[in-house]
């Protein structure tokens, strides 16, 4: 009897023993599955400014980790090719095939730490199916087939994307406003970079050649995909049914802000200086100061040609509409470069040619801040330098015509 006793109590005892051991060795053996994607943690890296022009305006990248496997990747979607000999000629034409890559969180980290750009890490609260797909989809666009993209200035960079690659593999969605009021332009947002990098000479070089499509405002989506802040700022704001998309927001990486560009010598100055020079020159009569006049007009406009010239070439030949519709091609005409050509020889239309010219200047500058396109300020000063030099130009002209006329005779 007693043996039968205990035989039943070791039968109902012993598995309720025994429970915890099997369901821990059960979540254990789980968490061992090779297949299971909730071992993976997935980051949006946003990566501060360089000193470099391509990297003025920072980087997006995407981290994907698991501890686990040992496995820590970071795919980019910024990689380039500067070696090709046609580079500047595929660059300048618009033409620019950018490529994802996958590094090691490791080398990736390296560069900029030797670079002594910061890095922050926003962790993301998917779902296991999420980063599951979200895992292969950059998988898949690092296969030979799909790894190359054409790149655009505010339209499809690697922010774009980075971000849209995440916010795709992350619906449902909702994302709240990011843009403050009033709301910016494309051009507003980038010289908040070059101006904070003292990037003067390159954000003169940027609004010379960028028209009247950078003037454009996004929409809050259009902003988040333009530069790495935003899309951060996005992501920040971004909310599941469940609650914020972000799990966990770390600083891997910080460094003092470094800033870096011209050394205190703006456009505005050097086209100030040369206003003031040409005044100076101006008012003094002797022969080598006009010679020296003389060559500097011939210098300005041919340099002022040759802007018209760029200008004018990448609104036709660019592939994208970056360049197009730009109201600096009426102060820098490309066919500044014939005029000076006749300078010498004064016909007869090149009087005209300079009064015109410096009417044009005049009705720009009086409009400077109304116009559809916001110009670079220093061209402000610029479009002073050219009235005078234009007018002058023109009277000297006029003179010289009036020297080479036969006196008038007299008599009974």
């Amino acid at each position: 009897m007693l043996n039968r006793f205990c035989e039943n109590m070791r039968k109902r005892i012993v598995p309720w023993i025994a429970f915890p051991f099997l369901l821990f060795c059960s979540i254990n053996g789980t968490a061992q599955n090779p297949d299971d994607s909730c071992t993976l943690e997935i980051s949006l890296l946003t990566c501060a400014p360089g000193t470099d022009l391509y990297s003025l305006f920072g980087h997006t990248a995407i981290r994907v980790r698991d501890q686990r496997r040992g496995m820590d990747v970071v795919y980019n979607y910024g990689t380039f090719d500067d070696s090709d000999p046609l580079f500047y000629v595929h660059f300048t034409n618009g033409i620019m095939l950018y490529s994802v890559s996958a590094s090691t969180f490791e080398d990736f980290m390296s560069e900029y730490e030797y670079e002594h750009r910061g890095v922050v890490a926003q962790i993301l609260d998917l779902t296991c199916e999420q980063k599951k797909n979200l895992y292969e989809a950059l998988r898949q666009n690092t296969t030979e087939d799909k790894r190359f993209y054409n790149y655009q200035f505010y339209a499809d960079n690697c922010t774009t994307r980075a971000g849209k690659m995440i916010v795709s593999h992350s619906q449902p969605l909702r994302i709240e406003n990011i843009l403050p009021s009033p709301s910016p332009t494309y051009r507003q947002m980038i010289h908040v970079y070059l101006e904070r990098q003292h990037q003067y000479w390159p954000e003169f070089g940027i609004d010379m050649l960028l028209g009247s499509n950078l003037d454009k405002k996004p929409g809050n989506e259009q902003a988040m995909y333009f530069l790495p802040d935003y899309l951060m700022n996005g992501i920040d704001h971004a909310r599941k049914a469940t609650g914020p998309l972000v799990r966990k927001k770390e600083t891997l990486l910080q460094f003092a802000e470094v800033k870096t560009g011209s050394s205190g010598i703006t456009p505005a100055m050097v086209f100030g200086f040369l206003f003031v020079l040409s005044i100076i020159l101006s008012v003094i009569r002797k022969n080598t100061a006009q010679k020296t006049l003389q060559v500097f007009d011939i210098a300005l406009f041919s340099l002022l040609g040759l802007f018209g010239v760029v200008i004018l070439y990448v609104w036709i030949f660019r592939v994208d509409e970056v360049c197009r519709n730009n109201i600096n091609i009426f102060w820098a005409l490309p066919t500044h470069l014939a005029a000076v050509f006749f300078l010498r020889k004064n016909p007869s239309w090149l009087k005209s040619y300079f009064l015109i010219t410096a009417g044009l200047s005049a009705v720009l500058l009086v409009g400077f801040i109304w116009w559809p396109q916001q110009m670079n300020s220093a061209v402000a000063v610029l479009l002073l330098l050219m009235v005078f030099r234009s007018f002058h130009q023109f009277l000297k002209l006029r003179n010289a015509k009036n020297d080479h006329l036969p006196a008038a005779k007299s008599g009974l």
